[in-house]
């Protein structure tokens, strides 16, 4: 058997640009020909690749899990500074971000809002995704409670829960918010919690 020819593009840097552009327009908005174009891939190549446009949004999404994930628990556990340090940074970081003008906000959060409930397979890319955040901000909470920075009574998973869904929230709001004080307040907010933690 015969080996094929070798694709004329990086799959990869196609799914990034598929990715902004499903950030950008969200899925329903997005058709098939602009999708190409942004790719630069032809159909067959798309379909050979990635499957159809649905299965190309579910490989979007799990790269930006992959990428923003990634880069929020490197944030978080940074060994080199205390561990509310570290999410202190990672939450006025996000205030900034979507506090700044035409935020896109949060592509996982966005699907959040833009799919039936019932749908198991996205829903469980949002759900990994979610869990993947909790346990990122529950461990940088463990190191804090180890340290002394937080009571020993402290419900850590609790702890994590809320600011994760503070975190995917600041996604949906900066998109809408009209002004930066928002964001910026619910992250003071949510940070005085560690105050009395």
């Amino acid at each position: 058997m015969t080996r094929g020819p070798d694709k004329q593009f990086d799959p990869d840097i196609a799914l990034d640009r598929a990715m902004q552009l499903f950030w950008a327009k969200g899925y329903a908005g997005t058709g098939l020909t602009e999708l190409l174009e942004t790719m630069q891939i032809s159909r067959k190549s798309l379909y050979d690749t990635f499957g159809n446009k649905r299965a190309l949004y579910v490989a979007a999404l799990n790269r930006y899990s992959q990428i923003i994930g990634g880069a929020l628990s490197r944030r978080l556990n940074n060994p080199d500074k205390p561990a509310l340090e570290n999410v202190r940074a990672a939450m006025r970081a996000l205030a900034a971000e979507h506090s700044a003008p035409m935020s896109r906000g949060c592509l996982l959060g966005v699907s959040m809002a833009q799919f039936r409930t019932d749908d198991a397979e996205i829903a469980g890319v949002l759900r990994d995704h979610m869990q993947f955040v909790e346990r990122a901000y529950s461990k940088a909470f463990a190191r804090a409670q180890s340290e002394g920075e937080l009571k020993a009574t402290t419900n850590v998973r609790n702890l994590a829960r809320l600011f994760m869904s503070v975190h995917q929230g600041l996604g949906l709001i900066g998109r809408v918010t009209e002004t930066p004080t928002v964001p910026r307040g619910i992250v003071a907010g949510a940070l005085s919690v560690l105050k009395t933690a």
